[in-house]
Order: structure tokens, then C-alpha cells, then sequence
């Protein structure tokens, strides 16, 4: 399935007048989501980032209906209204509950497997910019082994939580990766997903330059590299059958690691661990 671009509609259904930061992943993959998804769509938002830039009190960056949720429901609340849509005979619209780091993959994780488990007619996105940014810059289970956040400064001790793989674990109908610098790939993922019966998931790379220690203007170059490198591969699980979707050149993974201020504390030892996983994985190494 391909995006034609020029095609899309030209109305603006998430980003006009938000107030997030210059150069926001988050925002940026809303924007890119909602061309796709269309006005018939209702969006519920756990406490993040994304909810607060999205709107508060009367005020609203979205121009479809949109649910702030407690931090650890948004997926039961989609559910809740997927199943009040069939009972007025609704079938048209897409439920789509968008959570980050901790709202899909920590505090919120027990309503998305709870979801998943019972094949919920929903999406779910996990917009991952890979520690908790609506608090301070936390470590989360999504932030990367070694790196820096506001109360790990000598760096994260133990791997990134795979939330794709367990995600497909539950055996749902869609699972995928996308990337904020990839945007035909990503909206090419959210119009499978709508177009599907049952549970889809799709997780987003989205950077967040104050945590990552970028410029807001490299927003898109360093989550580029990310997939360019191999650390961050582009793929779907369509019925159980995977695909990679986008082939990477395979740039040095110090690109990526030096172009973050949330590395800096990398030895030339742990660039090297990468960069053999990298070339394992891909079938480069020796």
C-alpha cells in the first residue's frame, strides 16, 4: 500500500495553534496521522505530552473529537466508546487512543494488553520519544540502554523494553513501526490499521529535542539516522506475516550516537556493542 501525496486532503486535522515545542516529534506524527485518518476519527489521550500540547480547557489543537484520559486508561476508554459506536450502528469512524511512553508501555500497559487480548476494533499509537517528557525527562522502559535523562545521569543500566515484539505476542491483526522522517511510510501503516477489523498498534519514533539534546531544527535528520543506521527498522506485522518496509544504507551507528547530547557519556566500547548488533542483525558481520 502506497501514499500518494499529493493527493491528501489539504485540511489541517491536528497541529494548527498547539502549543508544543519547536521542532516537536510528537507533534509532527499527529499531524502526519490524522491526514490519513480523517475526519471520522475520535482520539482519546493519556496524560502527556501530546494531551497538554493538544489542548486544555476550552481550547483544542485537534479538529475531531478528542478524550484526555487518566494516565493508564486510554486504551479501555477507546474501547468504551468503539462499543457505544456499534450499539447506535456506527461503523465508519476510526477509535484511536494515542499514548507515549509511560501511558502505553508502563503505567497505562494493563489497558493495552487488555485491549489487544480482547481484539478491540482500535488503534493504538505509541508516540515513543523514549523517556517521560511531560514530567521532566524521566527514564522509562522505552528509553535505550546508556542513556542520559533528568534522574539517570550517568546513564540507563538495562535494555529498552520491546513493546513491538510483545505487542505482536498478543497476536493481533496489525502491528508496525514508524518513523516521524519516513512520513509516506507512516501513513501508509495508519491506512492499513484503519482498514482493519480487529487490534492494530503502531509505534512511532518521535524525538524530543530537549531530552535527546538535539536542535529543535534536527528533529527529523537525527530520527532519520536512527532508521539509517539500522537501530530503528521500519516494519509490519500484517496477520502474522512480517515485512520490512523500508531497506536502511547502514550509516555508522556513532552518526546517530554523537549527533545527541543524551549519548555523550558513550565509550567507543558501547558504540562498538551497537554497531555489532546492528551488523549481526542485518547480516553484515564477520
Amino acid at each position: 500500500m502506497t501514499i500518494n501525496v499529493n493527493s491528501l486532503p489539504q485540511v489541517e486535522l491536528f497541529g494548527q495553534g498547539n502549543v508544543g515545542c519547536k521542532g516537536c516529534g510528537a507533534a509532527i506524527a499527529g499531524r502526519q496521522a490524522m491526514k490519513v485518518l480523517g475526519e471520522r476519527t475520535i482520539i482519546t489521550i493519556p496524560a502527556s505530552c501530546m494531551a497538554t500540547l493538544g489542548g486544555s480547557n476550552t481550547r483544542s489543537a485537534w479538529r475531531v473529537p478528542f478524550y484526555h484520559t487518566l494516565f493508564e486508561c486510554a486504551p479501555a476508554v477507546s474501547s468504551g466508546i468503539r462499543a457505544a459506536l456499534e450499539i447506535q450502528g456506527i461503523k465508519d469512524v476510526n477509535v484511536v487512543s494515542w499514548g507515549g511512553d509511560a501511558g502505553s508501555a508502563d503505567i497505562g500497559f494493563q489497558s493495552l494488553t487488555g485491549a489487544a487480548e480482547r481484539q478491540e476494533n482500535i488503534i493504538h499509537v505509541l508516540y515513543d520519544n523514549e523517556m517521560y517528557m511531560n514530567t521532566g525527562g524521566q527514564t522509562g522502559s522505552q528509553t535505550p540502554i546508556y542513556a542520559i535523562t533528568s534522574n539517570g545521569s550517568l546513564g540507563k543500566k538495562v535494555r529498552k523494553k520491546n513493546m513491538l515484539a510483545i505487542m505482536e505476542a498478543h497476536g493481533i491483526d496489525y502491528v508496525a513501526s514508524a518513523n516521524i522522517a519516513y512520513p509516506e511510510d507512516l501513513m501508509a501503516k495508519f491506512q492499513k490499521a484503519a482498514a482493519k477489523k480487529g487490534f492494530s498498534y503502531i509505534h512511532i519514533l518521535a524525538p524530543c529535542h530537549r531530552g535527546w539534546g538535539i536542535k529543535p531544527e534536527e528533529t527529523i535528520e537525527v530520527a532519520r539516522k536512527a532508521t539509517e543506521c539500522g537501530l530503528w527498522e521500519l516494519f509490519e506485522v500484517d496477520e502474522g506475516k512480517r515485512t520490512r518496509t523500508y531497506e536502511p544504507k547502514l550509516i555508522p551507528v556513532a552518526d546517530y550516537f554523537k549527533a545527541q547530547g543524551r549519548f555523550k557519556n558513550l565509550t567507543d566500547e558501547q558504540i562498538a556493542e551497537f554497531q555489532k548488533f546492528v551488523d549481526d542483525y542485518y547480516g553484515k558481520g564477520e
